[in-house]
């Protein structure tokens, strides 16, 4: 009789113990956080990121609000992003520059790998030149998912319950004008004009300065355009100083945005170039956002607006524009 009282007695603390930390649990768990911020603290490979985020206050943003995608950049990303900077460790970034920095990760919207495609996004952040048009982002997917020629995505459509992060391998910096210029492939014959065709002259340090700068970037089909239009010689003929010249009469002191542009009427602009001037006029005509009337009196048109870089923004041209030539 004794033994069955201690058994029942024995039973009875092991269930009462049960009970207990069962509830214990319960009262301590509670719901797991599937945030972008909540899934960032769980992956060992995001530290740098989330302490980041901390830093620069915004972990309540990828907590709470959305949908956001989020292009996040990996422990080594960071480690190399101090190495580049110079600095020893994430609290030596000014934090201002980091949040923009953090900023510049995150597009509006919940978008899964397969629902990307090449062109040009709007992210969160705000670069020195506006203080209204955000950063563009230049997404590519010929070969994966290729962000401003620099960062691929490595890991892709971790789903949160505000989103989606996709895990990257390089730190996204905020872009210069150049930037674009060399991460877009419709741009190549442009760069290439601004390096190898004109090399007595720095158009890539000056158009990686402060700025701001407003270009109006031909594309390659602009190009070679203007290189049947200059036939016999073509665009080979030109000589370095004609060329040089073409190229600054793209270029414009200020951050001209679309919406500066007089609407239904016409904008002159004073190009770099000297003693010059185009005019811009809304609306546009035949698919064009706008026309431009250069000083040549040839006929061109804005295809694309307000592709924003931290020093400057582009409009995309379909014809190259030419000042009076020689």
């Amino acid at each position: 009789m004794k033994k069955t009282l201690k058994l029942v007695a024995f039973l009875f603390l092991g269930l009462s113990m049960t009970v207990f930390t069962a509830c214990s649990d319960d009262e301590t768990s509670g719901p797991i956080d599937n945030s972008i911020a909540g899934l960032a603290s769980r992956n060992s490979n995001l530290t740098i990121l989330v302490q980041a985020l901390q830093r620069a206050d915004l972990v309540n943003t990828l907590s709470t609000g959305g949908p956001y995608t989020v292009f996040a950049p990996t422990n080594q990303a960071f480690q190399n992003l101090l190495q580049d900077l110079g600095f020893n460790s994430l609290d030596q970034v000014p934090t201002p520059v980091l949040t923009q920095i953090l900023l510049n990760h995150v597009v509006l919207g919940n978008n899964i790998s397969s629902g990307l495609s090449t062109g040009y996004v709007k992210t969160l952040a705000t670069g020195s030149a506006s203080s209204t048009n955000t950063l563009s982002m230049y997404i590519s997917t010929a070969s994966g998912v290729r962000i401003n020629g620099t960062s691929n995505v490595t890991t892709a459509d971790i789903l949160a319950s505000n989103g989606v992060i996709h895990i990257v391998d390089a730190v996204i910096t905020l872009p210069k004008v150049t930037t674009f210029a060399t991460a877009d492939p419709n741009f190549s014959t442009l760069v290439a004009a601004l390096t190898t065709l004109t090399p007595n002259t720095d158009f890539v340090s000056t158009l990686n300065g402060t700025g701001p700068f407003t270009v109006f970037a031909p594309t390659n089909a602009a190009f070679t355009a203007l290189d049947t239009e200059l036939q016999p010689g073509g665009i080979a003929g030109l000589s370095e100083t004609t060329l040089t010249n073409v190229l600054l009469y793209h270029v414009a002191s200020g951050n001209v945005l679309s919406s500066a542009l007089t609407p239904n009427g016409n904008t002159t602009v004073n190009p770099l170039l000297s003693n010059t001037f185009f005019t811009i006029t809304l609306p546009g005509t035949n698919g064009n956002i706008a026309n431009v009337t250069d000083g040549s009196n040839r006929a061109s048109g804005i295809v694309a607006v307000d592709v924003q870089a931290d020093n400057g923004v582009i409009h995309v041209l379909n014809r190259v524009i030419l000042p009076p030539l020689p």
